[in-house]
């Protein structure tokens, strides 16, 4: 058999086996001169998951929402996220540069909780916010979650019949890299600078190997183009190391999002054949660099920015919350427009 039939052979195999999820997210992470470090990511839904982006200080008193053997903190940093439905906090940057956030993914399987037991819980929807609450670094949040201070409880997304599985990605200013997965109930943490890139399915041990397989077949000749989780996964892998590697901020931004938009999914796309097909709903890129986090939404013409850097993240500062509801527009950097707000309660069980 020739090279491009066991190419052929391979991609129509790969095609076929690979699940489409109803939640079918990118994130990639960019490295560029003089400390420049972007994450992106795009968040892919089949309905409307409601988004807003909230800012919080430090000294926030916080609570993992599973009952009264939920873990407690207090938040050491003050950030930036944008919630799903404001039950949960599914994106967002701290003040130090970490940035946390969540994606779907089908195989994951949680360890069981015991209320009752010696380890405390966290809901899942508060995971990512624990982690931007905490930690300053990818190593000091892998120092800390490797000793599994906590289980991770998941439930049902209100009002469906879907169970809730994520995985967590972080990167920090220093542009290291971790993802984290519960497999067959067990933590398994992949800590390495060169991660730079997660979508969904399948584990991403896998998607690593897939990777490396096109690897070998040089981007500019081809790249798969379709929706698929894996296929995202070799686009953001080959972009991300293909665009100028540079220190303008304007340029780096640019490249990045256009990095993100490549692997989207165009909104409102529906196929007969895999009815539970997400589009992409919204995107961010996070300038790690500069603290500074952009925000795009498919239901509105402009790209908007918020520095976090001019909150007052202390902890007598106040939370505030920029809605994006009514197909709200904004342009630019919006730090004026976001309003004082009591803080949204994270969905528990």
């Amino acid at each position: 058999m020739n090279k491009a039939a066991v190419f052929f052979a391979f991609f129509l195999l790969f095609s076929l086996g690979i699940p489409t999820n109803t939640a079918a997210c990118t994130r990639v992470v960019y490295k560029g001169p003089n400390g420049t470090v972007i994450t992106a990511r795009s968040m892919d839904w089949k309905d409307d998951i409601q988004a807003n982006l909230w800012v919080f200080p430090r000294g926030m008193q916080r609570h993992g929402e599973v009952g009264p053997n939920s873990v407690t903190w207090q938040s050491k940093y003050g950030s930036v996220v944008s919630t799903a439905w404001d039950i949960a906090t599914a994106d967002g940057m701290n003040e130090k540069g970490l940035v946390a956030n969540i994606l779907w993914l089908v195989e994951s399987e949680y360890p069981k909780f015991d209320a009752k037991g010696n380890k405390k819980g966290i809901s899942i929807s508060a995971w990512a916010q624990y982690v931007l609450d905490n930690f300053a670094t990818v190593q000091e949040a892998v120092a800390q979650l490797e000793k599994e201070p906590f289980v991770v409880v998941s439930d049902y997304i209100p009002g469906t019949k879907k169970f809730t599985t994520l995985h967590l990605s972080i990167s920090d200013a220093q542009g290291d890299n971790a993802i984290f997965e519960y497999i067959n109930g067990k933590l398994m943490i992949h800590h390495d600078a060169s991660y730079a890139v997660m979508t969904n399915s399948p584990v991403f041990n896998e998607q690593l190997a897939l990777n490396s397989y096109w690897k070998g077949i040089p981007g500019t000749i081809m790249l798969p183009g379709t929706n698929r989780a894996a296929d995202r996964f070799v686009r953001a892998s080959y972009y991300i190391n293909a665009i100028p590697q540079t220190d303008n901020v304007r340029n780096a931004i640019a490249s990045v999002f256009s990095v993100i938009r490549n692997c989207s999914v165009p909104f409102g796309i529906s196929s007969e054949q895999e009815p539970n097909i997400s589009s992409t709903r919204w995107r961010s890129v996070s300038d790690q660099k500069n603290l500074v986090y952009y925000f795009e939404t498919v239901l509105t013409p402009n790209t908007f920015w918020v520095d976090l850097k001019d909150f007052d993240l202390s902890a007598q500062g106040k939370t505030m919350m920029l809605s994006l509801d009514d197909y709200k527009t904004y342009n630019g950097k919006t730090n004026k427009d976001f309003k004082v707000a009591t803080p949204f309660k994270f969905l528990g069980i």
